[in-house]
């Protein structure tokens, strides 16, 4: 399975089939259909069945899909049944938003420190995450493995830090800089984050209906 060619577009949609079962596994559904899943998801059940092949099926013919179960192998193929380690670099609006709000544990992270230049966030700490000088990330990264670093730093800022994470021998970057980025020959892999983006969407979807 780890040599077949996975679409991009069935990789992201990944997600939303775990997030949806995690609904349903606390809602005490224990076994869902494709077009359930399909209609729910606003896929159509083909595409379910054909998103569910890619990585062997998981159901059987006129039983459908074991809630549970299809939620613990879609988390094994996402990778979010191992927890990493992850920081989070900026702790500025963005950056205390999502460490006050954002769960990383549910999404297999977790989030072992924060890094600012700013004297009077250094020493302190949010929501049980401590906030560390970036001067001493270096130091930080000898003592600790980091797989992923969450990027909320200034634009201005962005591509110079994220090249010192890259050298750091960070795995990933969650990059909120709106700075696109792309590291794939050092081997680092980037998920641009655009908010904007998304709501270009809506305003695409909406402006159809008129």
């Amino acid at each position: 399975m780890s040599e077949r060619y996975i679409s991009p577009l069935v990789i992201r949609r990944l997600p939303k089939y775990h997030r949806c079962l995690k609904e349903l596994e606390r809602s005490g559904v224990e076994r869902v259909s494709s077009s359930v899943l399909a209609e729910t998801l606003g896929f159509t059940a083909s595409q379910v069945r054909q998103d569910f092949s890619c990585f062997g099926g998981f159901g059987q013919q006129g039983y459908g899909y074991n809630v549970v179960s299809l939620r613990q192998k879609i988390a094994e193929i996402i990778g979010v049944d191992k927890c990493r380690n992850a920081v989070l670099i900026g702790v500025g609006n963005l950056g205390h938003a999502l460490l006050h709000n954002f769960d990383f544990q549910k999404c297999g992270f977790e989030l072992r420190a924060a890094f600012d230049v700013s004297e009077a966030l250094i020493g302190t700490s949010i929501n049980g995450v401590e906030i560390l000088d970036m001067g001493n990330i270096e130091e930080y990264a000898k003592e600790t493995s980091i797989d992923v670093a969450v990027l909320t730093v200034p634009r201005q800022f962005a591509k110079e830090t994220a090249q010192r994470l890259v050298e750091l021998g960070v795995r990933g970057i969650w990059n909120f800089t709106n700075v696109d980025m792309n590291f794939e020959e050092k081997g680092v892999k980037v998920e641009n984050v655009h908010f904007a983006d998304s709501l270009k969407i809506l305003c695409y979807e909406i402006s159809r209906e008129n």
